[in-house]
């Protein structure tokens, strides 16, 4: 029996491309998807292609994104942090591949993560919290149904519970209070928490978590 070969193993990881050369081959649909989520998160986008969709030639126009506009030639991924290959040519694609291998700038080949140093999750995002759903590349439409799944569970509070929460931790830092992991996780209450802070306020929340978080250090001491 022919044994079945073993997926890849990702390593999850949040980048951060803020200003960086983020290069993306291809001027179609899937190609502006991409182009999108890398706007998103600030990073400095070169789309390769010699025909461009009317949205991302709506970007160029605007300057948001920069364009060669031309099939991708050896040598236009040098100084990439990422490379994303979106084209339907699979004779390109295997020679972005190549390149970016022979150059150590992580590659991404949409819809073929055997040939990908990484894949890009479906993700949720309320404010500075994002939660990302993959499935290693083999449904992409699991991991959105999942991530639709979460967004009705998340609600829409937990972004204003990270500034209570952020505020707090600055607090017990200056009050020279070691608390530990285990301790933080006994004093998060999240509903007393969001109910709190939605009833009387982030001054009263944040006073509950940390008078929580110096009672859960106590008990974590006396154990």
């Amino acid at each position: 029996m022919k044994r079945l070969k073993q997926p890849p193993c990702y390593y999850p990881i949040f980048l951060k491309i803020k200003g960086k050369r983020c290069i993306v081959v291809g001027g179609g649909q899937v190609a502006l998807r991409k182009v999108r989520m890398l706007l998103e998160h600030q990073g400095h986008i070169e789309v390769i292609s010699p025909v461009l969709c009317s949205e991302l030639q709506e970007l160029a126009d605007k300057e948001q994104i920069y364009v060669i506009s031309r099939q991708y030639r050896k040598g236009d991924l040098q100084g990439a942090t990422i490379v994303i290959s979106a084209t339907d040519n699979a004779d390109i694609n295997r020679e972005v591949v190549k390149e970016a291998r022979k150059s150590s700038i992580l590659i991404n080949v949409v819809d073929n993560p055997g040939e990908s140093d990484f894949i890009v999750p479906s993700y949720l995002r309320q404010g500075d919290i994002s939660v990302a759903i993959s499935t290693g590349g083999r449904s992409p439409a699991l991991a959105r149904k999942i991530r639709t799944l979460l967004e009705r569970e998340l609600g829409g509070e937990h972004s204003s519970l990270l500034d209570l929460i952020d505020e707090a931790r600055a607090e017990v830092k200056s009050l020279r209070l070691n608390i530990s992991g285990d301790a933080w996780q006994e004093a998060l209450d999240l509903d007393l928490l969001n109910k709190t802070l939605k009833n009387e306020g982030k001054q009263a929340a944040k006073s509950i978590l940390i008078n929580r978080l110096k009672k859960a250090t106590k008990e974590t001491r006396g154990k």
